[in-house]
């Protein structure tokens, strides 16, 4: 397990397991959601990232019943990755939890600005980070 799985799964308080799935799912949606150049230089500088997001990215894809549906009829965004985590059992005090230490880490290994570009990237982003 990697440091960024252990370290989000002890200062969250979620099971390693949690804490990977949910880790690669927040990651793929920033990949897909974020400025291109910026998430892919943040994500390749954390150890273990990349393998994250390729094994968890497509999780909770078209999931999430008609309240997933509707969000995704107004663009999804962070309001659907909320929804996707809450599915794996996350309460929002978990999730909010688990995007602050996961930009943190990211931040000691890609660097405020690549950070920085990728959360203003994300509309509603900054809010939880």
């Amino acid at each position: 397990m990697n440091e960024l799985v252990s370290r989000v799964a002890e200062n969250v308080g979620i099971t390693p397991e949690v804490a990977e799935k949910a880790i690669g799912m927040m990651l793929g949606f920033l990949q897909r959601e974020a400025d291109d150049g910026a998430v892919a230089r943040m994500i390749e500088a954390i150890p273990g990232a990349p393998e994250l997001v390729a094994q968890f990215n497509g999780e909770g894809e078209g999931s999430g019943g008609l309240l997933g549906g509707l969000m995704a009829s107004f663009g999804g965004g962070v309001m659907a990755l909320g929804q996707q985590l809450m599915s794996q059992g996350l309460g929002m005090g978990e999730i909010t939890a688990l995007a602050k230490e996961t930009i943190a880490v990211a931040r000691e290994h890609a660097g405020d600005e690549v950070v920085d570009t990728v959360v203003a990237s994300v509309p509603g982003l900054s809010q939880f980070v």
